[in-house]
């Protein structure tokens, strides 16, 4: 058998233009001459020379391999030849490392804010400007907190809360609390591992991971690390090649995924200042690998990762989605009660009532508000109760506590979802930050079990809440010190040089 010829670095270094550009990605030599445009600064920025410390973070590794046709597979790189790029270590850089072994003891860490407050410090700049921004002013971003303290508890007391049990199912499947880890992309901005931080963590927990479209490690890579019987659902945003999507929902279903989420609420992603203040200048996951062809890259992570989302999706289209998979259906970005009859009408299994954190549409409503209303009029125009197994409600959107899960759920909601503060924990800590945040809200859920008086979830009721304020959006409540203090104010332009410290 005729062994590989290996293509040298000297080889490679000479096609380092547009006209003709190679890179190196784990070893191998790939032609990405057909993906240049003025945009692409970060792949000549790489031409000739070993990219795969620049493309690591937010490629799943299997992307460029699937993606890229075959003829631009050039073959084995020889690895004693190739020059490594040199990254000059900033002195921002140095500081943030310093920073990083300064970090308190996950046992210090006693509530989700507390993974906020150290993520902020210790995540690099362009990371931290992903994760943490949303849309425009950012009003619907901090007011998915703040709704949640505009509903009071009406506790009940003198009953036999020695033992208490907040386990439930969310679509058929089983879950240790009434909440699941929301998809949210680009995990290795924050770590090394990406999502399987998210995938392991909830398999010691018994949470169900939602595994986005655009996560930074490969879907089989996902499932492949989940454990036997461990519950999975997916994100999908909708490709603009149909063959595509069903290609991979029917992947999906063949791996056993639990729940096909579809994302409604992102025909176009919205304005994320922070974000795009930061310059993405990057390639993109492998989804918008996919589409073959270049974008605009200076409009931050948001936009360079998002072009081949399909702005076309409408209601029609749900018939062929039930057409080609037997997984539930969940639509995902649902906002007013409206939408919901339309969506128990079409036959889905249910919604997710979510503004995207906050990331698209600002002065969107907060879901939590939105659920009163929906779960109001499913009954007076349907006859549906909720919580109903044929066709369940989920909320998601600055969740902080376990209080606020149980709002959700005294409302009518299945279940919450929590995105962020799993981010935050696993920027700062890794696998076992994301552990320890379960744990805290294990914790959470069983002494407010029990101050509300509440045996199970069944025991938390609407009665159980006071709503009376939540749609008043001016009405005077308690500061919020821990969430005020993690929360970074925007910034306007500024003059060259002139750069805000966190």
């Amino acid at each position: 058998m005729p062994v590989e010829s290996l293509i040298s670095g000297d080889v490679v270094a000479k096609h380092n233009t547009r006209d003709s550009c190679w890179i190196i990605v784990h070893g191998h030599v790939y032609d990405v001459t057909e993906f240049l445009d003025g945009g692409s600064k970060i792949i000549l920025k790489y031409a000739g020379k070993d990219a795969t410390d620049e493309y690591d973070p937010i490629h799943p590794p299997d992307a460029i391999t699937k993606n890229l046709p075959k003829d631009k597979h050039l073959g084995k790189i020889d690895i004693n030849t190739v020059k490594k790029v040199v990254k000059e270590i900033t002195v921002e850089e140095k500081e943030r490392q310093a920073r990083v072994n300064l970090r308190p003891h996950l046992g210090e860490i006693i509530n989700l804010h507390d993974f906020e407050a150290i993520a902020k410090l210790v995540m690099p700049e362009k990371a931290w400007a992903y994760y943490s921004s949303a849309a425009d002013d950012e009003i619907t971003l901090r007011e998915n907190h703040a709704a949640y303290h505009r509903i009071w508890f009406r506790p009940r007391v003198l009953r036999d809360v020695t033992h208490v049990d907040f386990s439930t199912t969310i679509l058929g499947q089983k879950s240790s609390m009434p909440i699941y880890i929301t998809a949210t992309a680009l995990g290795k901005l924050g770590h090394p591992d990406g999502e399987l931080n998210l995938t392991r963590a909830a398999a010691k927990h018994g949470i169900i991971q939602m595994i986005p479209t655009l996560a930074s490690c490969s879907f089989d890579e996902l499932v492949d690390a989940a454990i036997p019987d461990q519950s999975q659902f997916l994100q999908l945003y909708v490709n603009k090649d149909r063959a595509r999507t069903k290609e991979f929902v029917q992947h999906a279903e063949k791996r056993g995924i639990k729940g096909l989420f579809i994302t409604v609420d992102a025909p176009q992603l919205g304005r994320r200042e922070k974000d795009m203040r930061m310059k993405f200048e990057d390639e993109a996951p492998n989804e918008q690998t996919k589409e073959g062809k270049d974008i605009e890259r200076n409009q931050g992570a948001a936009r360079a990762i998002s072009t081949f989302i399909d702005p076309g999706l409408c209601w029609s289209d749900l018939e062929w989605f039930k057409s080609i998979t037997k997984m539930p259906i969940i639509l995902k970005g649902v906002q007013t009660w409206e939408d919901a009859i339309l969506a128990a009408n079409a036959g889905v299994q249910g919604i997710v009532l979510s503004n995207h954190g906050g990331r698209q549409l600002d002065f969107a409503p907060a879901g939590i508000e939105v659920l009163i209303d929906v779960v109001a009029k499913l009954k007076s125009e349907l006859g549906m109760t909720l919580p109903n197994p044929n066709f369940q409600i989920f909320v998601d959107g600055g969740v902080r506590r376990a209080t606020d899960v149980l709002k959700a759920i005294a409302l009518g909601a299945t279940a919450v979802g929590i995105g962020r503060p799993f981010l935050y924990a696993f920027s700062a800590y890794g696998q076992e930050g994301v552990e320890h945040a379960l744990s805290i809200l294990h914790d959470e859920f069983e002494m407010n079990m029990r101050l509300v008086g509440a045996i199970t979830l069944n025991d938390i009721i609407p009665s159980m809440v006071d709503t009376r304020s939540i749609s008043s959006h001016v009405v005077p409540v308690p500061d919020d010190r821990l969430y005020d203090n993690n929360y970074e104010s925007m910034q306007v332009a500024r003059l060259k040089n002139l750069k805000a410290k966190l």
